[in-house]
């Protein structure tokens, strides 16, 4: 019961309603909508401010419920009354542990959402088959927590899986939990491709980045950028085969290179595109500065930037366990359906207290 006291000023409804009130003036003032960039801004603050207002008014009812429950049964010796309320703050307590780690959540890209890109490993079809199972413990994460997902560009493996994928994970706070998957995942497991049924160990590492529509403090000049068209050789239809609308677009003095080939258009491809490439440009600025700064943040360049985070064993035991925080369950199952929210909260908590 303290939790439910103390979650009652976890997202500040007060302050939120005030800036809230402050953006709707801002978009009703004098020539507001004759600037894009700011349009997107403010619009992004607004539905951050109506997403905790929403958040917190939930919260709230939930709590004033329970202590009317309370009430009834001082005055009510109800046992379905009694089972229903343990029932229900048991899932509210989880509810606002949650809430509490969103204030954790408070880096300059963390509400954007995030730009996935898994790659397999060396190791052919066994490894192919690994970065496909891990695009699908992301989307079902992703469908378990409200979040949106769009396959921006992917390529086959030569037998099973996939080489490669990028995708769009959508929705509040997006980015500031999938950062923390970023890294090399680690499996071993009977392989199902191998004839004398051996133990084989694959990887695949998974790139996470904000989408970030335009930098200010980054510049893409138009001579800086080499752009290829191609046709497209996933899922779309007749028209993605039949003309080339797919992009990919090289940032000549990094040797950064994006792709985007499952938009209906050419023109939409290149947006896309061009939205990962600025996401691209700030990680690696984003890079450089913890770089400069490693001497005085310690492991923090190791638990963000480092390698392999996360090893999931199939046998001859089970288990998954987070390398950087320790972190670990016997229930490999439930974490290849998208159970990784502890995985991610215990990071929250470990990069909460180095920073």
């Amino acid at each position: 019961m303290k939790n439910l006291f103390s979650s009652r000023s976890v997202f500040d409804p007060a302050g939120q309603e005030k800036k809230l009130e402050e953006l709707k003036k801002e978009q009703l003032s004098d020539g507001f909508f004759n600037d894009t960039k700011k349009v997107s801004k403010v619009g992004r603050e607004v539905k951050f401010c109506e997403y905790k207002l929403e958040k917190a008014k939930h919260l709230q009812t939930e709590i004033d419920n329970c202590f009317a429950s309370i009430e009834l049964l001082e005055e009510i010796d109800d046992e379905g009354i009694f089972d229903e309320l343990v029932s229900t703050i048991s899932s509210l307590e989880k509810e606002i542990e949650n809430a509490k780690l969103e204030t954790l959540l408070s880096g300059k890209y963390d509400n954007y959402n995030a730009i996935l890109t898994l790659h397999a490993g060396a190791g052919g079809t066994e490894a192919q088959d690994w970065a496909d199972m891990l695009f699908r413990m992301y989307n079902m994460y992703a469908e378990k927590n409200g979040f949106k997902v769009k396959v921006l560009d992917s390529l086959d493996g030569d037998e099973a899986g996939i080489k490669s994928i990028s995708f769009l994970i959508s929705g509040e706070y997006a980015y500031g939990y999938l950062k923390a998957e970023k890294g090399v995942h680690r499996l071993v497991r009977i392989s199902p491709f191998d004839s004398n049924a051996r133990r084989h160990t694959s990887f695949a590492s998974l790139e996470v980045m904000p989408e970030i529509e335009e930098a200010p403090d980054i510049i893409i000049r138009p001579e800086d950028l080499k752009i290829d068209t191609y046709r497209s050789s996933g899922a779309g239809g007749q028209h993605v085969n039949k003309t080339e609308s797919a992009i990919r677009i090289t940032h000549i003095p990094t040797g950064i290179i994006v792709a985007c080939q499952n938009e209906r258009s050419q023109v939409q491809n290149k947006e896309t595109a061009m939205k990962m490439l600025y996401s691209k440009l700030v990680e690696k600025q984003e890079l450089e500065e913890m770089e400069k700064l490693a001497s005085i943040r310690g492991d923090v360049k190791k638990i963000e930037w480092g390698s392999q985070i996360r090893s999931y064993v199939f046998c001859p035991y089970t288990m998954v366990k987070d390398h950087r925080t320790n972190f670990e369950t016997s229930d490999v199952q439930a974490v290849m359906n998208g159970d990784i929210q502890d995985f991610i909260n215990e990071y929250l908590k470990r990069t909460s207290v180095k920073g």
